[in-house]
């Protein structure tokens, strides 16, 4: 258990009909920023017999939408329960049962004397609309994987940001209240100990900004919201010379520098491209990974991660496949190493915490930056930054290369969370203008 500060509140899950995901900034910091070791005291592996890992994290989102009686805001799960014959709406309770199923497979297959690990990535969304639905049986289900001792290391939740709001089209302002708002309600449902034990964060629709500030300003929130890693997509990074990442395998050191020429740096999981929802149900993590071997990092030789993450509940094979293939891949691991050696399975944290545990260091992983700031940085000098620098090489590439933007890259390049929206970004951006220029004073004097 996690030494947590005194004196916390029992935060409420909804006030007032709303979901709590503001008010306990304070208490939420206090919580999420400590240096204690979260998967290490209760691990049963040792990294020294393992040859290779595997880490698979399952991403579960219902958006809210204004369906409900007098368009009030309801879950779309709820929408599809009460509207079966649309569309693809029949799926209501495979998709319920799907943002379930863990909590019955985990116990499942510890007491079969396996030992499964799995990380969960559910939008505040999607929490707050299984609360206003009535669900509990599928919240407490979480709470027993979550809360319950015997569970607690075969689990990692990664946080996000609470509305599934993708990093790019997000002010740098709003970014941190994104991300914060989504540990309130975290908190409010699972308590305060299961959030100080959320180390990782799964951008949506794993959108990694390339743009340098936007980059900068959503490191520095993450960091300063207690956050020690984050999952990032193969081909959304470059090495800092501006090749392709050939140590995929490794864990990375995603550099972040500004206009300004700050820099920050976050340790980061590479989540290996492919069909992604498909290969997570039919375990290709695990099948992929008996492939490989251990690899150099700085001196010594350390076993590799396969990391990979996809929808929990879209498509047939998710829907369908992915229970019999999940248990199957647990029992072949008994069968081939008894599940905690050769090739096991492990959380994001619980791998950076037994490679902490044998002397590695953040510096000691590979850097990496997002995929065309090389190109950026190349025509800035070191003594120039400012932005309006980093804003003509910007511009002064496009002129050269039309295909190059600092929109970000995510699961797929063809769709831009940028350009077409602008008639709801340029909203959206006064609109945080004037929330700024309203509470930021406010906040910074109460």
């Amino acid at each position: 258990m996690l030494k947590l500060p005194h004196n916390l509140p029992t935060l409420p899950e909804i006030i007032n009909d709303l979901p709590n995901i503001s008010g306990w900034e304070t208490e939420v910091l206090s919580v999420v920023n400590h240096d204690q070791a979260v998967f290490l005291p209760t691990t049963n592996l040792k990294l020294a017999d393992i040859d290779a890992v595997f880490a698979i994290a399952l991403h579960m989102h219902q958006p809210t939408i204004p369906a409900g009686h007098s368009s009030s805001l309801i879950s779309n799960l709820q929408y599809m329960f009460e509207h079966q014959h649309e569309g693809d709406n029949h799926n209501a309770k495979p998709f319920a049962y799907c943002y379930s199923r863990m909590g019955d497979l985990i116990p499942e297959l510890v007491n079969q004397g396996c030992n499964p690990r799995v990380m969960l990535d559910y939008s505040g969304n999607l929490l707050w609309g299984l609360r206003q639905m009535g669900r509990s049986d599928i919240l407490d289900n979480l709470k027993r994987i979550t809360c319950e001792t015997t569970y607690q290391p075969y689990v990692e939740w990664l946080g996000t940001m609470w509305s599934h709001a993708v990093i790019p089209s997000t002010p740098i302002a709003d970014m941190k209240l994104h991300i914060i708002a989504w540990q309130h309600h975290f908190a409010a449902i699972f308590g305060w100990e299961a959030l100080g034990r959320v180390k990782g964060f799964s951008p949506p629709e794993m959108h990694l900004p390339n743009h340098p500030d936007i980059l900068f300003g959503f490191i520095k929130a993450l960091k300063e919201s207690g956050y020690l890693w984050l999952l990032v997509q193969e081909h959304t990074i470059e090495t800092i010379t501006g090749e392709s990442i050939t140590q995929k395998h490794l864990p990375h050191r995603l550099v972040a520098r500004n206009s300004q020429g700050e820099t920050i740096s976050i340790t980061t999981l590479i989540k290996t491209q492919g069909a992604d929802t498909k290969l997570v149900a039919q375990m290709q993590p695990y099948y992929e990974a008996k492939t490989l071997s251990k690899q150099q990092l700085a001196s010594n030789l350390v076993p590799p991660i396969v990391s990979q993450i996809g929808d929990g509940e879209n498509g047939g094979v998710m829907m369908n496949e992915f229970p019999n293939g999940f248990k199957q891949a647990w029992w072949d691991m008994v069968q081939h190493g008894g599940g905690k050696t050769r090739v096991v399975a492990v959380c994001g944290t619980e791998y950076l915490e037994l490679l902490a545990d044998a002397g590695y260091l953040p510096e000691d992983f590979p850097p990496c930056q997002p995929v065309g700031q090389h190109q950026i940085w190349q025509q800035i000098p070191a003594d120039n930054f400012s932005p309006n620098a980093v804003e003509n090489a910007i511009q002064g590439i496009i002129k050269t290369n039309p295909n190059f933007h600092v929109d970000g890259a995510l699961w797929t390049n063809h769709i831009s969370w940028v350009q077409g929206y602008e008639n709801v970004l340029s909203p959206m951006y006064e609109l945080s203008n004037s929330f700024h220029r309203q509470f930021d004073h406010f906040l910074a004097n109460n």
